[in-house]
């Protein structure tokens, strides 16, 4: 009876083991905490709709699809740390959605030296497009093409005195250059360009500078609290300038953290309306959200909706086991793939780009409308 008590034990674990095994892991390092940390648990939600659905039918080929996600509260030595951990010690067949430029490109090297791709980051730097990374596979449209249709926009409306403020990173260098665009193609100029620390920006002394130049409007390139404090000490020094500022920071808590300042602030899109419930991926996606209880989406669970898309379309194209080579070989076969309403993504050797799409939107009444 002993024997069989044991032989039984035996088949039990061996058969919990064999549960536990059939995963295909996937590794996400992103600022769950910090200064982006609203907008990057916005995208998580996001992509769990879609992640969660393929593993109710199934998974791919009988495995479940299990993120493994390291918080690195926006720091860029903790994301690198914590990428060399998901692909060396987890061995994790893929990262996806990493956040931030400086982090991304951080990661770059253990991507190049493992043979592992990185889906979906959540940056729109040009430096992750051109020229093409081999190991990462871009979702989303860029911050240039976003900050030169914001400078275009106020241009045409009449809105000549623009000023810049930037953050001094790659990401803030990249969409820099992208205003620019903007101003050149115009034959116009920045009234004023101010330089802003990434994690402490000195509003003392970028305030006055606005003030100075007498903006009419204001483009805000940074991330999170840091646009979120730096609006709230523009508007309490008596400034009525128009603040545009970019996708990164298209989520409700953006709006909520930004409270009776938001009213009016533009930001840039790089996906449908997530109220246009025409739209058939935002129709997919408010479905999937319904079923958890949750009834209205962000501009950026549409960011993590779409990335995840093309992730669980990686797994099934690498077939049953699939391998970091597999996923690899996947994601570079895929051409034309319709997340939905038409927003295609195609990828080959020479061109590692997704959705071209870039719009604009106003805060209103507490939400997006365009």
């Amino acid at each position: 009876m002993n024997k069989m008590r044991v032989l039984c034990t035996a088949v039990v674990l061996a058969l919990g083991t064999m549960s536990a095994s059939a995963q295909i892991l996937i590794g996400q390092t992103a600022g769950m905490t910090g200064s982006v940390a609203a907008s990057v648990n916005e995208t998580i939600a996001g992509a769990q709709l879609v992640i969660d659905a393929a593993n109710a039918q199934g998974g791919i080929g009988g495995e479940k699809i299990e993120v493994l996600r390291m918080d690195d509260a926006f720091d860029v030595k903790r994301a690198s740390e914590n990428a060399r951990v998901l692909i060396e010690d987890k061995k994790v067949v893929a990262l996806f959605m990493s956040r931030g430029t400086p982090h991304s490109q951080a990661i770059i090297p253990l991507l190049d030296k493992n043979d592992v791709a990185l889906i979906g980051p959540s940056t729109g730097a040009m430096v992750l497009h051109k020229p093409v990374q081999k190991h990462v596979f871009n979702v989303r449209s860029t911050y240039q093409r976003e900050a030169e249709k914001a400078v275009a926009h106020l241009l045409t409306i009449g809105v000549s005195r623009i000023a810049v403020v930037h953050v001094t990173d790659s990401f803030g260098q990249d969409a820099l250059e992208g205003a620019m665009n903007g101003f050149n193609k115009a034959k116009a100029t920045p009234a004023a360009t101010v330089p802003a620390d990434r994690d402490k920006p000195d509003y003392a002394g970028i305030v006055p500078k606005i003030a100075a130049a007498n903006a009419q409007a204001v483009l805000w390139i940074g991330s999170g609290t840091a646009v979120v404090e730096g609006v709230k000490a523009l508007r309490a020094a008596g400034s009525a300038a128009q603040v545009v500022t970019l996708s990164n920071n298209a989520s409700s808590g953006f709006i909520k953290q930004l409270g009776s300042a938001s009213g009016g602030v533009i930001v840039t899109q790089v996906f449908p309306n997530e109220r246009s419930i025409g739209h058939p991926m935002v129709k997919e996606a408010l479905a999937l959200a319904r079923a958890k209880g949750q009834n209205e989406l962000s501009p950026a669970a549409l960011e993590g909706f779409a990335s995840a898309k093309v992730l669980v379309e990686a797994l099934r194209r690498a077939g049953p086991k699939p391998t970091r080579a597999k996923v690899l070989a996947a994601l570079e076969s895929i051409r034309s793939l319709d997340l939905g309403g038409g927003l295609e993504v195609s990828y080959s050797p020479q061109d590692h780009s997704g959705i071209d799409f870039a719009d604009l939107s106003i805060i209103s009444d507490g939400k997006f409308k365009r």
